[in-house]
């Protein structure tokens, strides 16, 4: 039995109510993003730490100092301000779409609503798969490859000694961490970043030392160099790209609801459909052909996933709210021992 279609709207509001409601909701809405911004601010370094660490660990298995350029006195905060901003965004996104939700949900037809239902939860949970797959998979090839291309081959010779080079009659020690203790004016190579430190006495206290670091530069003619403001920008925006270029499958679905497209029209459409999906990773990617195929073959799965989606979310399953039981009882039948007898009386009729 089918349900039945509620076309009757859930209420009715004058203007001046709908511009109080309004100024309500935006209210409620900007509330939670300003403080959370100011208290993200505090934690901002960390979070930097985490966006910088694919580029950090790329330098370092291309033989480069770990570090990265600040060319002004305020481009640190204000990169903090940049991730503290975008985060707060992103984290009261949830709470920014349920006002938007209370504030329209009042003029909808019951019906209407379960669309609005499976789209904004469909669409947030795409965009957190772009972004992860962007920070755990995307970021550490990419970065490897394209900091690769930044400097030369490393020319390797067979080791003297075992101790370490020579300095003014002094052997250098090459460790992979600094020492517990150090007095000043003894100085080693920290091979884990790559530097040559230095003891120093510390400033306004001879009885301790600081260590001074010196980058060992890596052979060749190119310096690599980058900056923290740029890189930032690289990351977030891509971000942003591959967390639109997820909402395929929404878009498909889209189309389909309004009768653009249909299951067999993708089906037919597989080719082109790869043709449109390396042109769109074109567009996303750095450049390179590594990063490409890395974007390129997501997308396409995602395609595949729609003709699956537009399958099941018909407009007629989710209007009446059977989406999910329809599945069900379809999984159900497939895995009774009733209906696989029944399948193989079929097939042995046939």
């Amino acid at each position: 039995m089918s349900r039945k279609v509620d076309n009757t709207p859930r209420s009715t509001m004058s203007f001046g109510d709908h511009l109080e409601e309004l100024r309500r909701r935006v209210f409620l809405s900007v509330i939670v993003p300003v403080p959370l911004m100011l208290v993200l601010f505090i934690f901002a370094g960390r979070v930097r730490e985490v966006l910088c660490a694919p580029l950090l660990y790329a330098m370092r298995e291309n033989n480069l100092p770990a570090k990265l350029t600040v060319l002004s006195p305020i481009e640190t905060m204000m990169a903090d301000l940049k991730i503290a901003l975008i985060g707060a965004l992103v984290i009261a996104a949830p709470w920014v779409l349920y006002q938007l939700w209370k504030f329209v949900a009042p003029g909808l037809h019951s019906y209407e609503a379960r669309f609005v239902r499976l789209l904004l939860p469909g669409s947030a949970l795409l965009a957190a798969a772009g972004i992860l797959l962007l920070y755990f998979v995307l970021l550490p090839l990419m970065l490897s490859v394209l900091v690769g291309f930044s400097v030369a081959p490393t020319m390797l010779l067979d080791s003297a000694t075992d101790s370490g080079p020579e300095m003014n009659g002094a052997i250098v020690q090459v460790l992979p961490t600094d020492p517990a203790t150090a007095k000043a004016g003894e100085f080693w190579i920290n091979s884990a970043e790559r530097e040559l430190r230095v003891a120093i006495p510390a400033e306004g206290d001879p009885a301790r030392v600081e260590v001074a670091r010196i980058p060992l530069e890596h052979p060749g003619t190119l310096v690599a160099s980058f900056r923290l403001s740029e890189y930032l920008d690289f990351v977030l925006l891509f971000a942003m790209c591959l967390a639109l270029a997820f909402q395929l499958p929404i878009v498909l679905l889209l189309l389909s609801w309004i009768g653009v497209v249909n299951p067999a029209i993708l089906r037919k459409g597989r080719r082109y459909a790869i043709f449109g999906v390396v042109i769109l990773a074109a567009a996303v990617a750095p450049g390179d052909l590594l990063s490409l195929v890395i974007v390129a073959v997501p997308l396409y799965l995602l395609y595949e996933f729609s003709i699956i989606l537009i399958v099941m979310a018909t407009v007629s399953r989710v209007g009446t709210g059977t989406v999910l039981s329809e599945f069900g009882q379809r999984f159900r039948r497939e895995q009774s021992p009733s209906g696989s007898s029944t399948r193989e009386g079929n097939v042995g009729d046939e």
